[in-house]
């Protein structure tokens, strides 16, 4: 088992009981009021990326954010709204450990989400 932590991540889609594919993501640093992209993805048919969304030998302590637009894949798979009541998902989380991986999934229905640090 290697030393160096990355971060993953994958998104349900708990309404349909299966991944959310096509879902964009982003992940922020975070440096007191400063907020850096530091990268953009897509989930895959797995309702995962491809690759880590921090690389291994890359992670860094520090405060991320992951941003999940999960509302554009709703509106395919979900009754219609002009205002969705899940859109956007924001989840901001610490690292403190850079030699550990930290798995942080999105589990979602058209009205409701949550997380947990998985494995």
């Amino acid at each position: 088992m290697s030393d160096l932590g990355y971060l993953t991540t994958h998104i349900l889609d708990t309404a349909r009981g299966c991944p959310a594919e096509g879902v964009t993501i982003e992940l922020y640093r975070l440096e007191g009021q400063n907020r850096s992209l530091m990268t953009t993805t897509v989930t895959n048919d797995d309702g995962r990326t491809d690759q880590p969304i921090i690389p291994q030998g890359e992670m860094a302590a520090g405060v991320y954010e992951l941003v999940f637009m999960i509302g554009s894949y709703f509106k395919g798979h979900a009754p219609d709204s002009a205002f969705p009541f899940v859109d956007t998902v924001p989840i901001r989380f610490g690292i403190d450990d850079e030699t550990s991986h930290y798995h942080v999934p999105l589990l979602a229905s058209p009205f409701s989400f949550s997380t947990y640090r998985g494995s």
